[in-house]
């Protein structure tokens, strides 16, 4: 491949998660690459291990998520910015050179993005140049976007199985919470879901619903088969009708195969999954995810573990966001005649972090809990708004 079109000072979007270009990364490590490159991911824990650092001691980086791979890194070169995902997609829409990206062919020949597309239309909107890596190995969504193939300058053929993501392992404790969940959930919601055996748990218990929706940021194996056995429909949206929208799949080779003939499942960008302009067209959205820990006056902290930030959960912020659009709101609570449901989170916390509270919840009187975002503040301080910070990690 020709790299003529790399120069030193570049900023450089990486596409990561599951369309993650990885062939094209190896081809790129090991050739001479200019200086002061910057490259800029949001990589997915499991299937982004690139540490862009370790090819050329100029090299910086900028990361939406701290992976094991950045936990060693320069700090002088690593740069960590946690943005909620629509507002990661404005970020990447402007100042990006070059785009690295994956594509694969559809049944019909055609050219497709790969099974993640959360971010590389903004990159694509800016990026001057774009270089691909072609994955012969598996054949395109069919609700992927198509992408030009005079818009790419270079691209290189690989025939590399995509990494298979494991199916999480559902014990007693999980599924408890699955089963109770499901209960609240009501025939014509639009679901979505985040990653984990809770989730998986939940999908497993929604085999007598009817004409659920679907509305997020991923589809697995879960979600697949809840189209397949007719319990996700989406004919009761006032959008998108009979489509299942979403960012990006991870799951089995199954999964990757089953969307190839599927065009009812549409991949859309996160200004779209992600928007709560969209997401409030939505009526009875349940929106379920993990927290690190929640207080017994039902503030959540989404952002921090043992007193250090913790990120990994910056897919939740445009759904619990919409809990203040009207109608409806997200549906992780919903009243049980004056009763309140319970609130169910995945407690992963590690030691003290209630007092920085990523988002606060209360009541509306239709009965669901909605959820503002609030600045971590010390006790007595009072609070304002979320704002967008940028900081460099620390070992």
């Amino acid at each position: 491949m020709d790299l003529s079109c790399l120069r030193a000072g570049q900023r450089i979007f990486v596409s990561g998660s599951s369309n993650e270009p990885s062939g094209l990364l190896d081809a790129l490590r090991t050739a001479a690459l200019p200086e002061r490159l910057h490259f800029i991911q949001f990589p997915l824990s499991g299937y982004n291990r690139a540490n862009f650092l370790a090819w050329h001691p100029t090299h910086e980086a900028t990361t939406m998520f701290m992976g094991s791979q950045l936990q060693q890194a320069d700090p002088a070169r690593l740069h960590f910015v946690p943005m909620q995902m629509r507002a990661i997609y404005d970020y990447l829409s402007r100042d990006i050179d070059v785009a690295l990206i994956q594509v694969a062919r559809g049944r019909d020949g055609r050219l497709r993005l790969g099974p993640n597309v959360d971010f590389t239309g903004a990159a694509l909107a800016c990026a001057r140049f774009v270089l691909a890596e072609c994955n012969e190995a598996f054949t395109a969504p069919a609700g992927c976007p198509l992408i030009d193939e005079h818009r790419i300058t270079g691209m290189i053929v690989t025939n590399r199985p995509l990494y298979e993501f494991r199916t999480p392992t559902v014990d007693a404790g999980a599924g408890a919470i699955g089963k109770l969940v499901a209960g609240l959930v009501r025939d014509g919601d639009c679901m979505q879901t985040g990653i984990g055996a809770i989730p998986a748990a939940i999908l497993a218990n929604l085999k007598n619903k009817n004409d659920l929706g679907m509305h997020g940021g991923l589809i697995d194996d879960g979600g697949m088969a809840l189209i397949r056995d007719g319990n996700v429909t989406g004919a009761r949206k006032p959008i998108d009708l009979n489509r299942h929208i979403t960012g990006m799949a991870i799951g089995s080779r199954a999964l990757i195969d089953w969307l190839a003939d599927t065009p009812e499942v549409v991949f859309k960008s996160a200004n779209y999954t992600h928007d709560v302009g969209v997401i409030r067209q939505l009526p009875g959205f349940v929106s379920v995810n993990s927290a690190v820990e929640i207080d017994l006056m039902g503030q959540v902290n989404a952002e921090y573990a043992g007193g250090r930030p913790d990120f990994r959960h910056r897919r939740l912020g445009g759904f619990h966001a919409r809990g203040q659009a009207e109608p409806g709101g997200p549906l992780h609570n919903r009243h049980d005649g004056d009763r309140p449901a319970r609130h169910c989170v995945q407690n992963r916390a590690e030691g003290r972090g209630g007092d920085r509270t990523a988002n606060r919840c209360g009541y509306r009187r239709d009965g669901v809990r909605h959820c503002r975002a609030a600045q971590p503040a010390a006790r007595g301080a009072r609070r304002g708004p979320d704002r967008h910070c940028r900081a460099r990690v620390s070992r």
